[in-house]
């Protein structure tokens, strides 16, 4: 067994910020990395070689050559660094496969929004090249004691490594969200190198299919999710999406972990993207950015009514169908909305319906924009998070953090993370937000109500903001809690 101090972990991940992403797992590829290795762990990422991730990292020198993979077309693994900030930086292992990855789009789907359709392909070869570097048939003299597996586009990296006849490292496989499980169909089995014998219930089949997920479930040594209340969930046939009773029967091999925030990226004090920077004992400020806020995005500016923010995936998990439902009775509350997000094109669409209807009240941006992102969170007075279901969710840690409590459905990691607001959570000091049980549009629009009247109360409203403003959201937690993991695969 290593010291904790040569601790050497090898993170396989699809996506990461700020090279690429598209949701939570890219902030979480930088941020637990980074962390790792402040806490003296040798942590390098394993990523395909998209466009911009090849345009991003720095100082590419090329390592190994694949050519001899079955199926596969020859690839190159390069050696790089990423720079988070001008004093940190990580190490990543990229894998230059011009057939697979160098084309325009996401790195999931095509501009239409349509899965590539060689995904098994794509997320099979790295896979594939992740267990290969972390067994005695890497060519490379760095060797990992730990494959740490990210959601299904790395889950066959547990399977290969399961049928490798030599040393291997040992595995984790974290679930960012279950929903997404990577099925193709029976034939990949084959065409990716696995063996036939693999295809049953006891191995990577999943309802007459191939899941990379349901393989890195099976065959991981240790599963961890993103909240520990995610990690009940998944038990059970609600949210088990027909894995719940693998999950249910490897429960002693799972463990949530809250996610972390990258506290210095997401600090107000510090925030690039603000107009004014403020803090805790600077409260006054945070209204600047509010009347800028309003400005920008043409809403009527006015410090006493209350705004609203939602920075989100427009899809049905979320909940913005059913906030689009009460949003004409949130607006006579009175209060503004502004939503920033995009995905499926009939909610982008009723949103923006919405925004016409309501000139000064609603605003609606459609896609992506990280500044605007920033300047919502600090300049909303409350932050929505209406979510289904939500492993972990960051952005209501952001909110806290900047002092715009957030209303939240009681779910996964948002249940963790909220404390919601009452006479007995205000009286001890942990108070941080507003929370309801029932997700339906009656019982959304009536905590947004309670949120309202609350914003009117300044001296509630402060020691709201000011409790979610003293709360650690680092990934030091975080991390400490994956290190001593990690060491006792290998104990």
């Amino acid at each position: 067994m290593p010291s904790p101090q040569e601790l050497r972990v090898l993170f396989i991940t699809p996506e990461v910020f700020p090279l690429c992403k598209t949701g939570g797992l890219g902030d979480v590829s930088a941020a637990l990395p980074a962390a790792l290795r402040a806490l003296h762990t040798d942590v390098r990422l394993l990523l395909p070689g998209y466009p911009q991730v090849l345009a991003g990292v720095k100082y590419k020198s090329k390592v190994a050559e694949f050519t001899a993979l079955p199926q596969f077309p020859p690839a190159t693994l390069l050696s790089a660094r990423l720079s988070l900030s001008k004093a940190e930086h990580i190490p990543v292992f990229v894998i230059d496969c011009p057939g697979l990855y160098n084309r325009d789009g996401g790195p999931y789907m095509d501009e239409f929004g349509r899965d590539w359709p060689d995904n098994a392909l794509r997320f099979g070869l790295l896979s594939r090249i992740g267990a290969i570097l972390a067994s005695d048939a890497s060519p490379i003299a760095w060797r990992p004691h730990i494959a740490h597996c990210n959601d299904w586009q790395s889950g066959l990296t547990p399977a290969y490594l399961h049928f490798h006849p030599g040393k291997k490292a040992a595995t984790l496989m974290t679930i960012h969200n279950l929903a997404f499980q990577g099925v193709f169909p029976p034939g990949s089995v084959v065409q990716l190198g696995l063996p036939p014998h693999s295809f049953a219930i006891n191995g990577v089949e999943y309802y007459g299919n191939l899941s990379f997920l349901k393989a890195g479930l099976f065959y991981a040594n240790h599963i961890t999710t993103v909240s520990p209340n995610y990690a009940e969930e998944i038990q059970a046939q609600t949210l088990g999406f027909g894995l719940q009773g693998l999950l249910a029967a490897r429960r002693s091999h799972l463990t949530g972990i809250v996610n972390g925030i990258d506290v210095n990226e997401w600090d107000p004090a510090a925030d690039r993207h603000l107009v004014k920077n403020y803090s805790s004992k600077k409260l006054a400020d945070k209204a600047l950015n509010k009347s800028a806020l309003q400005q920008q995005m043409e809403l009527t500016v006015n410090a006493e009514i209350p705004l609203f923010g939602v920075i989100s995936r427009l899809s049905h998990q979320k909940g913005i169908d059913v906030l689009i439902e009460i949003a004409p009775q949130l607006v006579k509350i009175p209060a503004q909305l502004i939503v920033l997000g995009s995905d499926q094109a009939q909610l982008e669409h009723q949103l923006s319906m919405l925004a016409q209807a309501h000139p000064g009240t609603i605003a609606v941006r459609i896609g992506f924009n990280e500044a605007l992102s920033h300047l919502i969170e600090a300049g909303a007075d409350c932050f929505l998070m209406p979510s289904r279901f939500e492993p972990c969710g960051l952005n209501q840690m952001y909110s806290q953090r900047y002092g715009t409590p957030p209303v939240v459905h009681a779910t996964g990691g948002l249940l963790d993370t909220v404390v919601d607001c009452t006479p007995q959570t205000l009286a001890n000091g942990s108070a941080s937000g507003f929370v309801f049980d029932t997700m339906s549009a009656e019982h959304l629009l009536a905590t947004i109500k309670r949120a309202a009247a609350a914003y009117h109360d300044k001296k509630i409203w402060h020691r709201l903001q000011k409790n979610g403003m003293a709360k650690d959201f680092s990934w030091h937690t975080s991390a400490t809690a994956y290190r001593e993991i990690y060491l006792s695969l290998l104990s």
